[in-house]
């Protein structure tokens, strides 16, 4: 990365750094682009040209989440199942913590919660994540095959996402919560094995 690129970078970290502290003290649905300019000590503009959306601010994994699953399945060596792969991809997301799979921290959460906005967002994102995995699947199957599929472990991935949420809110550790996502995984992944495991 060259020093303009690393520049770039640190700017739009520090605007969401300091918007998600913003969101989290003030709410999400109080908090305006001026607030968070001013705390970033930019103009409202760099605001707006690094998240062109207010709730891009809140949600900056937005990109990798939607795109993660039908990136796994790419990106699996020959010979592996999507859903094998699936499977391996979440696990190692639940031992590495990884905020993507949930591990958000509780006032994080909160703030979506508190927020009919970005509950709206979030749910809007699980359902690009599971279009971007279809769209990955027709590259090697008729398209209802694979629409159908993707429903199926984008669903199975939404109901473990939603689970570490409810465990992030009511107050458990990181720890606690993969202690008990990780068997919770493997049963949610066994239902679909019969049906879509050598996919």
């Amino acid at each position: 990365m060259n020093l303009r690129e690393l520049k770039k970078q640190e700017t739009r970290q520090a605007i969401s750094d300091h918007a998600t502290r913003l969101f989290i003290e003030q709410g999400f649905d109080k908090t305006t682009i001026a607030d968070i300019a001013v705390a970033a000590r930019v103009a409202k503009m760099t605001v707006t040209n690094y998240f062109p959306r207010k709730e891009d601010l809140a949600l900056d994994h937005a990109e990798r989440f939607a795109a993660g699953l039908a990136a796994v399945v790419a990106g699996r060596p020959p010979g592996q199942s999507v859903f094998a792969a699936l499977k391996e991809a979440f696990l190692r997301a639940v031992d590495a913590h990884d905020p993507v799979a949930g591990f958000a921290g509780r006032p994080f959460f909160r703030m979506i919660a508190d927020s009919p906005t970005l509950v709206a967002r979030l749910r809007d994102l699980h359902e690009q994540r599971e279009a971007a995995l279809a769209a990955e699947l027709a590259k090697e199957h008729d398209e209802l095959t694979a629409r159908a599929v993707a429903a199926q472990l984008a669903g199975a991935h939404r109901v473990l996402f939603a689970e570490v949420q409810r465990r992030v809110l009511a107050g458990q550790s990181e720890s606690e919560i993969a202690d008990a996502v990780r068997p919770a995984a493997h049963r949610v992944f066994d239902l679909l094995e019969p049906s879509v495991g050598r996919f």
